[in-house]
């Protein structure tokens, strides 16, 4: 793997910092965007199949197919956003309006998905899969923008890892709120009617999350601007995008890595359920690692600092937790107090990883101006969203059926010893494999310390000399 020595002792030209960091309000409002996002996502993750099989009516099978078709076109959908916010010229920039102009339709089909009405099965299908389409369109609409957004906050690698930090902060704990909140808010709006309760519950939490998105955009500016004299053109940002090797690899590691946790995450319940035989450790487990998350995110930096750099970082921590996969197999699934101390300390490795990813991303971009000599915020930084639908597409869906058809399971009824043993290794060895191959893919990204110094100064000196240019112009 390629080397990540220490930057040399910079010289007094190359010692001024490229731009001053970002302050606490920035951070902490960038942060309130992946809050209000979580908000919804922790929704989708926890409660969306049990509302659509229990509550609103669809069969299961019904709703696989309508989650594998609508979340297929909803990756295919965020390119396409990117390539949009790319192009969008406002007073506010190319990506701050969006956390504005979509909320409309973010609340409105929130609600909406989540509201039952009576009808016969087709209609009802068909509803289901007009509106879940559109608010995802909007989630997309609005969550390509605000994670393009930190690419053009500041030009500093370092301080978009701090602002990663603050940002996946923002959504461990939007997650853990929805963990904790959501199923006693149904209860306490709706009562007896489960119906109104989801309904309800998804206003509020709809109407929390856009004043969070308000205050992202109040509290955030725009500051890095693709070269003055460059073109949009569709076909070049494709071609400049595959020429881009560290971008390649990396979105490989992102579906990767979703991959790995995905599996992981949707076996879970099933796990305690059959096989640790108490199916409410499941939520404590889950707020429990939320919690850890979100504090261990805010230590990402440090992170990069023990290992010196992001890439050795990541690394790193994945191969941490492939150790600790392992070591899940062999602890008891009735010892919950040791499952529980597991879980602080894997979910504590875990959190940087995600907040580095995007990181490294925004560097991508960087790499695209510098060596390729074009930039492609938006659509560079939409592929990372992409890329994490498409693990949280096809990592539970492998996990269920290797879970149907390699091991037996059947819902609710005593499992058999080999599906037992199915459900452990989808918590375990088999995430740690995909977690190893994760690790390996990272020496295709051949972005380190050294590069990421010397493309801010380089983006900062062709930034200096268009101003010049311009200053001579007029």
């Amino acid at each position: 793997m390629q080397s990540e020595e220490p930057s040399p002792t910079p010289t007094a030209a190359s010692s001024k910092p490229v731009a001053p960091p970002l302050t606490w309000g920035e951070k902490l409002g960038y942060a309130s965007g992946d809050l209000a996002s979580c908000l919804y996502f922790g929704v989708f993750m926890y409660f969306l199949p049990i509302f659509y099989t229990d509550v609103f009516g669809l069969s299961a099978g019904a709703f696989a197919t309508m989650l594998f078709i609508t979340r297929t076109w909803d990756w295919i959908n965020d390119p396409i956003m990117g390539m949009i916010a790319d192009r969008t010229k406002s007073r506010f920039g190319k990506f701050r309006p969006w956390l504005l102009w979509v909320l409309p339709f973010w609340v409105g089909f929130g609600v909406l998905t989540f509201t039952t009405f009576e009808m016969g099965p087709v209609a009802k299908t068909v509803y289901a899969y007009i509106t879940y389409t559109f608010l995802m369109m909007a989630y997309t609409a609005i969550n390509v923008p605000y994670s393009a957004l930190m690419g053009v906050m500041t030009p500093r690698s370092d301080q978009r890892t701090l602002l990663n930090s603050f940002r996946f902060f923002g959504a461990f704990i939007g997650t853990t709120v929805v963990s904790l909140a959501y199923q006693r808010l149904v209860i306490l709006f709706g009562g007896e009617n489960e119906q109104l309760g989801y309904s309800l519950t998804m206003l509020v939490f709809g109407i929390v999350s856009a004043g969070l998105f308000v205050v992202a955009f109040l509290t955030t500016k725009e500051r890095v601007e693709p070269p003055k004299n460059q073109q949009q053109n569709l076909k070049k940002d494709l071609a400049i995008a595959a020429k881009n090797g560290p971008w390649r690899a990396l979105v490989v590691v992102c579906i990767l890595t979703i991959l790995w946790i995905a599996i992981r995450t949707g076996t879970t319940a099933h796990y305690f359920k059959y096989v640790s035989g108490n199916e409410l450790w499941a939520g404590t487990y889950f707020a429990v690692g939320g919690a850890i998350q979100a504090i261990a995110v805010l230590l990402t930096k440090q992170f990069t600092v023990l290992f010196n750099g992001k890439r050795r970082t990541f690394v790193g921590l994945t191969l941490i937790n492939v150790a600790f996969l392992v070591v899940f197999y062999f602890i008891p699934p009735d010892n919950f107090t040791l499952l529980l101390v597991h879980q602080v300390l894997s979910a504590g490795m875990t959190a940087p990883l995600m907040a580095l990813f995007w990181s490294m991303l925004a560097d991508t971009a960087d790499y695209g101006q510098w060596k390729l000599g074009h930039r492609s915020t938006g659509l560079i930084l939409s592929t990372g969203t992409s890329a994490m639908k498409i693990g949280w597409t096809i990592g539970p869906a492998i996990g269920f059926w290797m879970l149907e058809y390699t091991f037996g399971f059947v819902a609710n009824v005593d499992q058999s010893p080999e599906t037992i043993e199915g459900m452990k290794l989808l918590m375990s060895l088999i995430p740690a494999g995909i977690a190893l191959l994760t690790a390996a893919m990272l020496y295709f990204y051949r972005i380190d310390t050294n590069m990421e110094h010397e493309m801010e100064r380089s983006i900062a000196q062709q930034k200096e000399d268009e101003d010049a240019l311009d200053a001579l112009a007029r």
